[in-house]
């Protein structure tokens, strides 16, 4: 969907690129195409040519030319043959040809910075199929440049910060997100699977996220999920069955035109159990602790002690075995992370995802996620459904 030019993002990647000496960057990885030009790539084989000055070029791929054109941010748009009855090459060597070829023709080649550390989650718009580059890829810039640097430390300092657009986006995938989560829970019955739940939600949000409010060209969700003694970290969604008095939890991410939430929500179809409503309540208190925390100049790494000290103190020492807050925006997890023996400090017009959780031995747990804008106050929950999914459709019950 076509959106006004994010001159706050562009300029601020461009003074990073000064302070650097950078001439310009070149970026395959479609989150990073994704948030140069606005322009989310089918197959993930584009590039984008981002020069300190003048406009990018965007390589991409022939068939998708009406696509680049109504999303594209640049006018410099070069295409590249699927198919090519001359060359017997995957696809994407054709788009490296382009972009060596647009250096040379910008003179932008004393200094270039490429993604040597391109993240393995990185998503094109089909996802099921991501691609990642070969070692001639990067060898193929040391040809032509004199100095070839990493450019994922540039780019994570600059996607950190989120802009108003930015942020406008990712509510819209969050209001899908809670739209989704109340439909599945007032659709899910005990003996149904964890696939059929599971279907369900991401048929909800792609059914009715597919021009969302006139704003949303493409939405997907994708979710694990895992219901009673399958609760843990991390398996597949299988076919048990939804459990009637044990929690069923979604693990989610929604993504509207290439902006995603990472979320974690619970259901239970029937009275929970004694002994989830004493962990859910450990959880709850230990996730309003980290939110609170969680402002404007807090530490990285002491907001990763807290959440683990106080787990620890409610009896589950060691846990969890996964991060307990990150970045989220062009990727569902993303720079910066939380890490006790990291660095690092929250900022303004951050997005992340706070996620304790606690998994029992033999299966069974929880897991509460949300995700928080940092803002002049401290920060803004981004979905509506509650953590306490205890108070889900409590006005529904009431009156029937």
């Amino acid at each position: 969907m076509a959106w006004p030019v994010d001159k706050l993002k562009l300029e601020r990647v461009r003074a990073l690129m000064k302070q650097e000496d950078i001439a310009a960057l070149v970026v395959r990885a479609p989150d990073n195409v994704l948030y140069l030009t606005n322009y989310w790539s089918m197959k993930g084989y584009d590039a984008v040519v981002f020069p300190q000055s003048g406009d990018p070029t965007l390589i991409a791929l022939e068939p998708q030319l009406a696509d680049a054109r109504r999303n594209s941010w640049t006018e410099d748009i070069r295409l590249f043959a699927g198919y090519d009855q001359r060359d017997p090459r995957p696809p994407q060597y054709r788009a490296l040809d382009l972009a060596l070829a647009v250096l040379r023709e910008r003179g932008a080649t004393d200094k270039i910075a490429i993604e040597l550390n391109m993240g393995t989650q990185s998503v094109d718009r089909m996802v099921g199929e991501p691609t990642t580059p070969t070692q001639n890829y990067f060898d193929s810039f040391r040809t032509i440049a004199g100095q070839v640097i990493d450019a994922t430390p540039l780019l994570n300092q600059a996607r950190a910060i989120k802009t108003e657009q930015e942020i406008e986006r990712m509510r819209l995938a969050n209001q899908l997100a809670a739209l989704a989560m109340e439909y599945t829970r007032e659709h899910l019955r005990p003996g149904m699977k964890e696939s059929e739940a599971g279907g369900m939600y991401e048929g909800f949000v792609h059914g009715l996220g597919v021009g969302y409010q006139g704003k949303v060209e493409m939405a997907r969700a994708f979710t694990l999920v895992w219901s009673g003694k399958g609760i843990a970290t991390f398996t597949a969604t299988g076919n048990r069955p939804i459990q009637e008095h044990e929690p069923t939890l979604f693990e989610i991410w929604v993504c509207t035109d290439g902006y995603w939430t990472d979320l974690t929500k619970n259901a239970c179809p029937g009275e929970l159990k004694p002994e989830y409503h004493r962990l859910l309540d450990l959880l709850l208190k230990v996730f309003g602790e980290a939110v609170r925390y969680c402002r404007d100049g807090a530490s990285f790494p002491e907001l990763d002690r807290l959440v683990r000290a106080r787990i620890a103190e409610g009896g589950y020492g060691g846990q969890p075995s996964h991060p307990i807050c990150h970045g989220v925006g062009a990727r569902a997890h993303e720079f910066p992370y939380a890490h006790q023996a990291g660095s690092g400090t929250i900022r303004k017009g951050m997005v992340l995802a706070i996620e304790p959780g606690i998994y029992w031995p033999g299966g069974g747990g929880l897991r509460v996620e949300d995700n928080f804008l940092i803002n002049e106050t401290g920060n803004e929950k981004l979905c509506t459904y509650p953590d306490d999914f205890r108070l889900a459709g409590r006005e529904a019950k009431i009156a029937r």
